[in-house]
């Protein structure tokens, strides 16, 4: 008598389905993977109390677009951001870092080799320190940051986009004093 007993694994037409619905799942992952469109964006600005801003942001458009008029249309886009700020002048901290997010909305031209468009949007702040200087002070490490802009999406494929931005980031009243600062910035983006 045999003791030794063999497993049965699943059958031929159930590894098939089992193969199919994973080669489904991978296509429609690619598929939805396809449908959005990253970018890396550069930037740089001044902002009050001669403060230098460096700034990059990972850029997210799932292609939600909407509410078309004439030859533009509204799209909304997500912008997560790592700056460091810097002076020349004053007693400013020397290493203040800020993460935030940021969703973008923007009305932009439909088509053309060149694509104008006017955005804003209104995000959150994390700074590594609330007190820029000795006499200077947001108050809070958390922040909101709001901004308005102008620019342009550009090339064969409008892989590239340029723009200007003036932002306010402030604690939004969470917490006194709230004094906010003001940034003006320009920015290029590259989206792959």
């Amino acid at each position: 008598m045999n003791t030794f007993t063999r497993k049965r694994g699943p059958t031929a037409p159930a590894q098939r389905v089992a193969r199919a619905a994973l080669a489904a799942l991978a296509l429609a992952a690619s598929a939805a993977a396809h449908a959005d469109r990253f970018g890396v964006q550069l930037g740089g600005g001044l902002g009050d109390r001669h403060i230098k801003k460096g700034d990059l942001a990972l850029i997210w458009d799932p292609g939600l677009t909407g509410w078309e008029t004439g030859s533009w249309h509204l799209t909304l886009v997500g912008e997560a951001h790592v700056s460091y700020w810097h002076a020349d002048k004053g007693d400013i901290h020397s290493k203040i870092s800020e993460f935030g997010v940021t969703p973008v909305v923007r009305f932009i031209k439909n088509s053309g080799q060149i694509r104008p468009f006017v955005e804003a949007g209104v995000g959150v702040r994390l700074l590594t320190h609330p007190r820029i200087s000795e006499r200077f002070t947001v108050s809070s490490a958390f922040q909101f940051a709001d901004m308005v802009g102008v620019g342009a999406q550009f090339s064969e494929r409008q892989q590239c986009q340029a723009g200007f931005r003036f932002q306010h980031v402030s604690n939004g009243g969470i917490k006194r004093p709230n004094p906010g600062i003001n940034f003006t910035q320009l920015y290029l983006q590259y989206n792959f």
